[in-house]
């Protein structure tokens, strides 16, 4: 299968009513894409990083009444499961796509490798461009350019509110031509990834377990 892009139709899945009609879509229109593009990206970090990774794709299984209002494949260094590890993430909600560097709250070194990044923090302005978005939660649309954040306040936040996250990444308008055309999407992919390697990189001297 070419690599493939995401059409308007995709981005509209979430916009079905009920749990299961929901999911049924993106398993059926979205996951074999993720399949795609996540064994292409998983194969490409290894490559950097000179360590097998592995490919996750959200399942949502937790879920008993509400659809999901966004989904996700997931890259990291260990085999069972992505959430207690830092990691890439490409998904969609239901007007962008977003492709980030993640660290979510169940990161058992979070407040580590917060330490970390806030030492680091001439690095992280240094390797991150100005243009480059940082959310605060994974469930939430919304995410603030790296030059109108205040990145100590985001780090201190991440370190210090037990559920508080940190993602980094940059977010594709439903629609555009990087989105719908899959060469150009997983051009940006990679240009995004191999940009936040550093970072990756530098959570793992703090501590992070990958495997």
């Amino acid at each position: 299968m070419p690599l493939p892009g995401f059409t308007k139709s995709d981005f509209e899945t979430f916009l079905i009513d009920g749990l299961e009609e929901r999911m049924a879509a993106i398993r059926s229109n979205i996951q074999p894409k993720f399949q795609v593009i996540g064994a292409e990206l998983r194969d490409e970090l290894s490559t950097l990083l000179g360590n097998e990774m592995f490919l996750h794709i959200a399942q949502h299984a937790r879920r008993t009444t509400n659809p999901p209002n966004d989904t996700w494949l997931a890259v990291a260094g260990n085999k069972r499961g992505y959430k207690k590890h830092p990691h890439f993430q490409v998904g969609l909600f239901d007007d962008h796509l977003f492709i980030w560097l993640a660290f979510i709250y169940e990161l058992p070194e979070k407040g580590n490798i917060a330490k970390t990044f806030l030492e680091n923090k001439p690095l992280i302005e240094e390797v991150v461009p100005s243009d480059y978005v940082v959310s605060v939660d994974h469930t939430k649309k919304e995410a603030n350019p790296l030059s109108e954040l205040d990145l100590t306040q985001s780090l201190e936040r991440f370190r210090d509110v037990k559920k508080a996250e940190w993602l980094v990444g940059r977010h594709f308008a439903k629609g555009s031509e990087t989105v719908e055309n899959g060469e150009q999407l997983m051009e940006a992919i990679r240009q995004t990834v191999k940009t936040l390697l550093p970072l990756y990189q530098l959570s793992l001297t703090a501590g992070a377990p990958t495997r």
